[in-house]
């Protein structure tokens, strides 16, 4: 069970931060169905490679990484608004890459050991906001287990772009936000240690979202 949640919190982290070309005018719903497809068309296409070369898999799923992604707002909110004012610019890019690497680090091989059970989105539902939405998706475990996935969007000069995602109940964005905290305090809030460390953080929190199921 607890191998089996990792895949599903990084399957639905993958799409939190990958995408395929598309229309400005791009439906939500639309965004993340074509984010599967691209994903899972690249696994079918290259998993015995990517299992005896990680480090091609790791530049696969980097490769897949988009600029309409809001990564910038992703590393802002985790950091936290008290951090994000003390970071330099230097220090946001670092935290940027890092935070990418951590993920493809630790989540990544779980990944490929998925069988293509089923993944399907749902519906998008609308909120106060008009620039924000949430998708609706489930993924099908190896147990034939549904796990249910929910993921905020927000329009971004006439894109829409994920900027958050909850799995099972257990809401990714912030998972790494406390953790980010709790790696600040436990390192006397020297930033740079945080950033630069930040793939371990990163595996603590994996272990902690284990734990808790």
């Amino acid at each position: 069970m607890i191998k089996q949640f990792s895949l599903f919190i990084f399957s639905a982290i993958l799409v939190f931060f990958s995408t395929t070309s598309m229309a400005a005018d791009e439906a939500p719903q639309q965004v993340v169905q074509s984010t599967v497809d691209v994903l899972l068309k690249d696994l079918q296409a290259n998993k015995a490679k990517y299992k005896t070369n990680p480090e091609a898999f790791h530049q696969a799923l980097h490769n897949i990484l988009s600029p309409v992604v809001d990564v910038d707002g992703i590393a802002r909110s985790v950091m936290t608004i008290k951090y994000t004012r003390l970071a330099t610019p230097k220090q946001m890019e670092t935290f940027k890459t890092n935070f990418e690497k951590g993920l493809m680090q630790f989540y990544g091989n779980a990944l490929l050991e998925y069988e293509n059970q089923g993944i399907k989105v749902l519906r998008t539902t609308p909120t106060d906001d008009p620039a924000r939405v949430s998708v609706a998706m489930e993924i099908k475990g190896n147990n034939n287990t549904v796990y249910p996935v929910s993921y905020t969007m927000v329009n971004l000069n006439n894109k829409w772009v994920i900027r958050n995602v909850i799995v099972n109940g257990l809401n990714i964005g912030k998972l790494f936000r406390d953790q980010f905290v709790n790696e600040m305090k436990n390192q006397n809030n020297n930033l740079d240690v945080v950033i630069n460390d930040w793939s371990n953080a990163v595996k603590r929190a994996k272990e902690t979202s284990e734990a808790a199921k």
